[in-house]
């Protein structure tokens, strides 16, 4: 294939996504996560304003929002990049802002799946780096926590695109580019990096396998271009973060602390037993990986760690990158099991592990088509491959995140015993489900967990109430969170029940007497 023509089945994908997140990026209902966050995002404009610096009584807490104690010592550098369409487009189309969120979360999804092909390129063929990307994309976990998760995603798209340019800035070393190319790329690899440590305190880890790569290259006398990288990242995190601009190192010494030990007191449902999320049992992680990605992805794996290996003691691979492609997974997995940190709502603060998942699937798929040697017989078995993805996402629009595969019964079959829909997306739903409901009629509703969410979807005519007792006709809205639709009042009537494929997300019930 020539080489500017491999770049283009992947970027019609990706087109061909952007307009489907267009026509459905306004059914996606808001997570309990997301409202404070979005009001950050809107408010940390403040903090690099002049005439407000100008104006006498500057304080720089207008900047976090209304929840100073929870995001000051958040980073908020996709924020600042990504408010500006954001309110763009809120003002020129009037559309609900949290929608817009939802977007253009989407769309930075989408250039981590551009990246990862990029990657991929590395090691495999066009044909199987695309297929390895499309893998990806379909996963239904990741397709829904791209449009509703403005954290996770976002932070494994740069960390794609760290490790594609750090990658590539090793390998200009090596090949002796002129030296103002190398200090563009130095540059560029600086300032993602410190966007990267901006948004989550894991991102030296980064840093850590492109030095890595340049050692085993063995290329030591780059190691003071590093210190140089790393006075670039330390100033993009710094401009770029608020709350360090009065303490630097203070504060940034403060969150690493407060993100090393997370002391949430969250409850997890696994297994059917409410764990405290710093109490799960070590076999968290590892079920999930298996449970929530497609049925194809560990099987494809397997095979490709088996190719791949192969093709290594033959000589003919890159070992050397893509044993740090192999440590990127496994270290991670390694850090989670052997210090279990806390973790709830799945495993989405670990997204980023997944991406040398699918590059190594993409062994497996390279390893088929060498063995299926007819093209038309190769894309049939992965768009057959791909099936089992794009079955989930259409069966579960727009709650794709709570897919488990059939494996372990689908989402129906895990309902009541592991967290499903668990950040409440479905209240946009059962709040117009309710309200066509009572056409119209001034109607009071009791809200178990997150009012503020229900409130935001709550028309004039449906009054939010704090009110307990219940008492027989009373209406209450519960939530899959901890299976609490099933375990509560459960001998009530649903008058409004959200739900796909078998599996109830939120359920209002009439009480019954």
């Amino acid at each position: 294939m020539p080489s500017k023509q491999k770049y283009l089945p992947i970027l019609i994908v990706l087109f061909v996504c952007v307009i489907i997140g267009i026509f459905t990026f306004q059914a996606y209902g808001m997570t309990w996560d997301e409202y404070l966050y979005y009001q950050y995002g809107e408010a940390i404009g403040y903090a690099y304003s002049i005439p407000a610096r100008m104006s006498g009584d500057f304080d720089l807490d207008r900047a976090y929002g209304p929840s100073v104690g929870d995001h000051r010592n958040r980073g908020p550098a996709y924020l600042l990049l990504s408010r500006i369409p954001v309110l763009a487009l809120h003002d020129a189309t009037g559309i609900d802002i949290v929608d817009l969120w939802h977007l253009v979360n989407f769309i930075a999804f989408l250039v981590g799946v551009y990246y990862l092909y990029l990657l991929a390129l590395r090691w495999l063929k066009p044909a199987s780096a695309f297929w390895t990307a499309l893998l990806y994309l379909t996963q239904p976990l990741l397709w829904g926590h791209g449009f509703i998760n403005p954290k996770d995603p976002p932070f494994a798209t740069i960390f794609i695109i760290n490790i594609y340019y750090g990658f590539k800035m090793v390998d200009q070393f090596e090949k002796g580019e002129p030296e103002s190319k190398q200090i563009r790329l130095m540059l560029l690899v600086g300032v993602l990096l410190g966007i990267a440590t901006n948004l989550r305190i894991i991102a030296p880890f980064i840093a850590a396998l492109i030095v890595l790569y340049a050692l085993l290259k063995g290329k030591w006398w780059t190691l003071p271009w590093f210190i140089r990288i790393g006075v670039v990242a330390a100033f993009f995190t710094y401009v770029t973060w608020p709350y360090l601009w009065s303490a630097p190192v203070k504060h940034f010494i403060e969150v690493l602390t407060l993100m090393s030990h997370n002391p949430t007191q969250l409850k997890v449902l696994f297994y059917g037993t409410e764990y405290r999320a710093f109490e799960l049992p070590l076999r968290y992680l590892p079920y999930l990986l298996g449970a929530t990605l497609t049925e194809p992805v560990w099987i494809l794996f397997s095979l490709g760690m088996g190719s791949a290996t192969l093709k290594v003691w033959k000589k003919e691979l890159d070992w050397k990158s893509l044993s740090l492609i192999v440590l990127w997974f496994v270290i991670m997995l390694g850090y989670v099991l052997a210090v279990r940190p806390p973790m709830y709502d799945g495993f989405r603060h670990f997204l980023f592990i997944l991406p040398p998942v699918f590059i190594l699937a993409g062994f497996g798929i390279e390893q088929l088509g060498a063995w299926i040697k007819r093209p038309a017989l190769q894309t049939l078995l992965m768009l057959g491959v791909l099936a089992f993805g794009v079955r989930g996402i259409i069966a579960l629009y727009p709650y794709e995140y709570a897919y488990y595969n059939q494996f372990v019964g689908g989402v129906s079959g895990v309902q009541g015993n592991f967290e499903t829909e668990y950040w409440l997306t479905c209240y946009k739903e059962a709040m117009r489900d309710f309200e066509a409901l009572n056409e119209g009629q001034e109607t009071p509703l009791i809200i178990y967990r997150e009012e503020r969410n229900a409130a935001y979807y709550a028309t004039p005519n449906i009054q939010l109430v704090d009110k307990y007792p219940l008492e027989p006709g009373d209406y209450l809205l519960l939530s899959a969170r901890l299976d609490e639709v099933h375990a509560i009042q459960k001998k009530s009537p649903n008058v409004v029940e959200v739900g796909r494929d078998g599996a109830t997300f939120c359920a209002i019930r009439e009480i019954a007497p």
